[in-house]
């Protein structure tokens, strides 16, 4: 009999995504199979506190009530979850863990700080590395790295927030030199929408660029064009595959958190009606957009294509997408032929073999004898 794998479902975090990371991890959680898993819930709340929870404190929201408040290890030989001096815990001994499932959305989590603690601490994980973490939520540097890849992407200027605050009527005459209306803002290291506007005309850009500005210290500012919404899911380590792509058709404007969250009526088409020229083009750049970050286990990654030209352009890569079972991450796999549950057993082996291939690397160096 296969011993189960001690499974840590890492959710909640300091974004303005926590709210969404409860929805998915509690999504992964139902779908993990027990005979495969003993599932240790890690929860981080709003203020940053680790909570673990243990027995029946199961219930993610419980979980950041009433867990065992913990501080994380980066010590690669020792308990991986240190219990504060007050916990009851503290004359226990910690569960330990064979690899973590990050279910973080947004900043602190997906943005490869969190991934970062798990190198030190020498913890498989699930998901991108330190690096390509990083790259998926810094949308200007990842739009870059797809330029230099030669991937096709549509022009953007980036405005810094203190450059911004200091003299808006400046950073306009820049932007309105280089970009035509409509304009897409965004805070450069979020997701789920979140700060995002859409910008008709010249007098809604300084609203449009206060939120952005809210969020982050970076804002992108992109052209905007008549487009569908077009998202294709991405599987692997070195030799990744792509889903057959899906098509959002959003009930407001854009795709905004909105529409993607709060209000009924968004459409979701799989697989997507495109040309089969279209779909291999989408599954083609798909590809080579999470090589272009470094992206390992999975991603999601998102085109525009034009209405009036149907040329494809790659807009950004998610490199933890939304994992409720009707995200489209998961649906476009089971479009695919990969079910939930087998998707989530995927994806742990995928970071089992990550961190198993990482360990022969060598990271002193042994001069070779004489």
């Amino acid at each position: 009999m296969n011993k189960k794998i001690r499974l840590g479902i890492l959710f909640g975090g300091r974004s303005g995504e926590h709210d969404v990371s409860l929805l998915s991890a509690a999504s992964v959680m139902k779908a993990l199979d027990p005979a495969k898993y003993d599932v240790i819930p890690i929860g981080i709340t709003r203020e940053g506190h680790w909570r673990v929870g243990t027995g029946a404190t199961q219930l993610l929201p419980k979980v950041l009530e009433d867990g065992e408040p913990v501080t994380p290890s980066a010590d690669p030989t020792g308990p991986k979850f240190l219990p504060l001096n007050s916990s009851p815990l503290a004359k226990t001994s910690r569960p330990e863990m064979d690899v973590v499932f990050p279910v973080l959305h947004g900043t602190f989590g997906e943005d490869g700080t969190v991934q970062g603690l798990l190198e030190l601490a020498d913890l498989p994980y699930v998901g991108a590395g330190v690096l390509g973490s990083a790259v998926g939520m810094d949308k200007d540097v990842m739009k870059r790295l797809f330029r230099e890849a030669k991937l096709p992407v549509l022009p953007w200027q980036l405005v810094l927030r203190a450059d911004w605050e200091k003299d808006p009527a400046k950073v306009r005459r820049r932007i309105e030199m280089k970009l035509r209306y409509p304009l897409f803002v965004k805070p450069v290291n979020l997701g789920s929408s979140v700060g995002i506007s859409k910008v008709h005309e010249g007098r809604e850009l300084h609203a449009a660029m206060d939120l952005a500005a809210q969020y982050d210290r970076k804002i992108l500012v992109e052209k905007g064009i008549e487009a569908r919404e077009i998202e294709c899911s991405v599987l692997g380590n070195d030799h990744p595959k792509a889903s057959v792509p899906g098509e959002v058709i959003p009930i407001n404007e854009f795709y905004d958190y909105e529409a993607k969250y709060l209000k009924e009526g968004s459409e979701l088409r799989i697989p997507a009606p495109l040309t089969p020229q279209q779909t291999r083009r989408v599954r083609e750049l798909a590809i080579r957009a999470f090589q272009s970050v470094d992206g390992a286990g999975m991603a999601r990654v998102d085109f525009l294509v034009a209405r009036k030209t149907g040329t494809v352009y790659v807009n950004e890569v998610n490199t933890i997408p939304g994992f409720t079972s009707i995200s489209m991450y998961p649906k476009l796999w089971e479009a695919t032929g990969v079910s939930y549950p087998d998707l989530l057993d995927r994806l742990i082996a995928l970071a089992l073999e990550r961190h198993q291939e990482k360990s022969r690397t060598r990271f002193a160096y042994l001069p070779t004898p004489g």
